[in-house]
């Protein structure tokens, strides 16, 4: 879901460094995330992001680089992110099972 549905603005094709790319159909959840992705980038100069209008469901993240293409810069943010997640989903998973493994005999109480 997320390579799909992107598109760089028309405005940046000349200047291959920099570029905003809108995201249709989601929010801050997702765009907070591929911000902090991409600040983790040593190519990255300068990112940040914007919702239009808090009635539509798009985000615009602009991202300059120190040279790179953003383009680029952000398919590898956005694949950093989706490493990120899997590991997060599989971390989760084994404490999970280890946690089942150690209850076998007992119910889980979740009360306070």
């Amino acid at each position: 879901k997320i390579l799909v549905g992107w598109e760089m603005e028309h405005g940046s094709i000349n200047d291959v460094k920099s570029g905003t790319f809108s995201l249709a159909d989601e929010d801050h959840t997702l765009a907070n995330s591929i911000r902090f992705t991409l600040n983790q980038d040593p190519r990255v100069t300068l990112c940040g992001y914007s919702i239009p209008h808090p009635t539509d469901a798009k985000v615009n993240i602009r991202v300059q680089t120190t040279g790179d293409p953003a383009k680029e810069v952000f398919k590898d943010a956005l694949q950093d992110l989706i490493f990120m997640c899997g590991h997060v989903r599989e971390t989760f998973d084994e404490a999970v099972d280890k946690c089942r493994k150690s209850n076998s005999g007992n119910a889980m109480d979740i009360t306070p």
